[in-house]
């Protein structure tokens, strides 16, 4: 059974940090590039951060560059995304997904909400 589970969001003040995790099972998790994509209300998901399956290619959206960072360890079937100088624009559910090209594959987790709040 493949499971995607997130945990590590809650509540942070504006300039705060918090490190998301997302622990995968179920599937051969160094074949697949990994991303965080987050949704606000009223708003469409969007990607924030991938990173290729053996963890030497990132990329980022321009919004979160140079504060959010995207690590895995293939170890552990573990993504994580590191979140500094957190601003409530970045008050969402965050998603961990998990793609594979070919065969074409992909997994959601179930999300986890931060909020940026002072």
């Amino acid at each position: 059974q493949v499971r995607l589970v997130e945990s590590g969001g809650g509540l942070v003040q504006p300039g705060g940090s918090l490190r998301l995790s997302c622990a995968a099972s179920g599937f051969f998790f160094s074949t697949y590039a990994m991303s965080w994509y987050r949704q606000a209300p009223g708003t469409e998901r969007e990607l924030v951060a991938v990173i290729s399956s053996a963890g030497d290619n990132t990329n980022y959206a321009d919004s979160v560059k140079g504060r959010f960072t995207i690590s895995r360890d293939n170890a552990k079937n573990t993504v994580y995304l590191q979140m500094n100088s957190l601003n409530p624009e970045d008050t969402a559910v965050y998603y961990c997904k998990a793609i594979r090209t070919f065969p074409k594959r992909e997994y959601w987790g179930q999300g986890t909400q931060v909020t940026v709040s002072s």
